[in-house]
């Protein structure tokens, strides 16, 4: 990809200015994609006497924009190193900040459909309005939250705050979408910035310590670290990359064919850190249990005010947290690079090999953990009727838990008994439901199964207290080959629908999920982290967005999150309701835009870009 770097403009002893602000206005008449009608026309309203002042101007927004002066290396350098906030304070305060701009942005909108004609237009209509509009400093808090730099009180500090862009006149020429789209870029190197910084101090502070050296094996240092150094190389490398590419021109022309190639060549790295987060996890604990000097070690390191009151645990889940949020911060930047064009290809590119490398990871956590899990399992079960092999490479746990059977038939629920209902245990696979009874020793023995495909699920209409959260599950083929009804009843209205789910997950939702391309359906954003305590469960991150399929009068939300269409329960505590309609029109079409499938035109400039680049070697 050719980018756009400004000429040299003067001696060895350095460069020319950027044009001064009365030219940079008389570009603002300028045509984007070259002179036009009247192009014999040195400027839009100028005189004759002004036209030798602009012999030397350029003919395009595009040239003029290329006559900016880069940011000079030192001054760049020196920003980097001014980021004060280690990662994990950039990213809490980062998403805390996206909530409130949300919600700033939903009052906004609400406030001019309720006070304002204007509001009878289309969102399309609206959106044309605002962007017309000069920036101001309401606007300005809706923009992209970007880097923290030094002073860790301080708001977040923009690309249009820096003295190089004030000074260059470069905002009085580039239109608003267009600053927001320098804003998004800027955020994703100042915040690798800072995740260096702190990935740096993990390697430094910890690893590295001698007193740590000493107390650990190597082994177990291997197992509590990993491959850091292998990521911290990488992370290294990627950012003066970024670096490089923002000393070109003060105006960014593009990060995502960088974070492509990384993600295509070098984010490997990543995986296997991640995968190994289970064994880390486990010799993390053991450590801090067995050996006295370690704990010891770690608290004495962790009240260093370099680490500014964060625990170890936090240093060693950066990884994993990082290529996650890369991902986020590309789909921030593909939703304001304009559609159909180069950089919406790119930024298209590096998303989806950033999926592929988050997908990865995910799957590698969860391979470590399922197996040893299925083989715990397997020893707990004792069976009444033919053996069912449990583990499989390609089985894996999604619920289980203790339900009540109705023994008899449905005339027996008039009795007012004790023995109405008998307990039961299901252990419910991805391939495979296990009904068993709880036995002595911490051991279950199975009485029946049958294929997760062959399950249907009827729920009952309310029949009373007695009945209250029963449903009705058939095995279409259980492990006799015979139909077999079980009438079940949950502890709450919450954990029927939860088992209702998970046993067939093609049943209609009280809602409509992402697939469906529908415009408009609730939707909540996370306000508080939540970490899923089961296997049907959702981890929420700050500032998600989901769609809710589903939810019960006892407070919980079978939701689908936007940007990886993962779903699961979640409680209602932790998430704050999106209620402006246009709100929520606008981030799914944010979101269908970020995952739209490869198209004709878009394979044209992929194939178009891999030339230039070889014509270029």
């Amino acid at each position: 990809m050719n980018h756009p770097v400004a000429p040299w403009c003067g001696d060895k002893k350095g460069f020319w200015g950027p044009p001064g602000r009365e030219g940079l206005r008389r570009l603002w008449s300028l045509p984007l994609d070259g002179p036009g009608e009247s192009s014999s026309t040195p400027g839009n309203g100028a005189t004759p006497e002004e036209w030798p002042a602009l012999a030397d101007s350029p003919t395009t927004l595009t040239e003029a924009l290329r006559m900016i002066h880069p940011i000079p290396a030192d001054s760049w350098r020196n920003l980097i190193e001014q980021i004060g906030l280690l990662y994990q304070e950039y990213r809490d305060k980062s998403t805390l900040q996206e909530i409130e701009t949300r919600r700033q942005q939903d009052a906004e909108i609400e406030d001019n459909t309720n006070g304002s004609p204007a509001s009878e237009d289309t969102p399309e209509e609206e959106e044309e309005e605002e962007e017309e509009e000069p920036a101001s400093p309401p606007e300005r808090k809706a923009l992209p939250q970007i880097c923290l730099l030094s002073n860790p009180h301080s708001r977040f500090n923009l690309w249009q705050d820096l003295p190089e862009i004030r000074s260059s006149g470069v905002l009085e020429i580039l239109q608003p979408e267009e600053i927001k789209l320098q804003e998004a870029m800027f955020e994703l190197v100042t915040s690798e910035a800072s995740y260096y910084k702190s990935l740096n101090l993990l390697v430094s502070h910890f690893m590295e310590n001698e007193r740590m050296r000493k107390i650990l094996h190597p082994s177990e240092a291997h197992i509590l670290f990993s491959n850091v150094l292998d990521v911290l190389a990488v992370s290294e490398r990627f950012l003066l990359e970024l670096e490089h590419r923002m000393e070109e021109n003060i105006v960014i022309s593009d990060v995502c064919d960088i974070v492509y190639r990384y993600a295509a060549d070098h984010f490997s790295v990543y995986i296997t850190y991640v995968s190994n987060q289970t064994y880390q996890e486990r010799a993390y604990k053991q450590l801090l249990q067995e050996k006295a000097a370690f704990r010891e070690l770690i608290s004495q390191l962790e009240l260093d005010p370099k680490c500014k009151g964060l625990p170890f645990s936090s240093f060693l889940i950066l990884p994993f947290q990082r290529i996650t949020r890369l991902k986020l911060l590309v789909q921030n930047i593909l939703k304001r690079v304009e559609e159909r064009s180069e950089r919406e290809c790119t930024a298209l590119d590096a998303h989806k090999e950033l999926e592929m490398v988050v997908k990865a990871c995910n799957e590698g956590v969860r391979k470590m953990s399922r197996t040893e899990q299925m083989i715990c399992i397997q020893k707990k079960m004792e069976f009444k009727i033919k053996s069912v092999p449990i583990i499989s490479h390609s089985r894996w746990l999604l619920k289980q838990g203790e339900l009540q059977q109705m023994s008899g038939p449905k005339t027996s629920r008039t009795l007012r008994t004790k023995k109405l209902f008998h307990e039961i245990y299901l252990f419910l696979f991805n391939d495979l439901l296990v009904i068993c009874r709880q036995i002595p020793g911490d051991k279950y023995q199975v009485f029946d199964s049958a294929p997760r495909g062959l399950l249907r699920v009827e729920e009952l209409e309310d029949q009373g207290q007695t009945l209250a959260n029963v449903f009705i599950l058939r095995l279409l083929e259980n492990a006799d080959d015979r139909e077999a009804t079980y009438m079940l009843k949950a502890s709450s209205q919450s954990e029927m629908k939860r088992w209702m789910t998970s046993l067939a997950p093609n049943r209609r939702t009280k809602f409509v999920s992402f697939t469906s391309r529908l415009l408009d359906c609730p939707q909540v954003q996370c306000v508080h982290p939540y970490v899923a305590q089961q296997p049907d469960e959702l981890t929420l991150e700050l500032a998600d967005i989901l769609n809710i399929l589903d939810k019960t009068d006892d407070g919980w939300i079978f939701g689908e999150r936007l940007h990886d269409q993962e779903r699961g329960w979640f409680p209602s505590s932790m998430t704050e309701e999106i209620l402006n309609p246009k709100i929520r029109s606008q981030n799914l079409k944010e979101c269908f835009r970020v995952h739209k499938m490869d198209d004709p035109q878009r394979s044209q400039n992929k194939d178009r870009r891999k030339l230039g680049s070889r014509n270029r070697q």
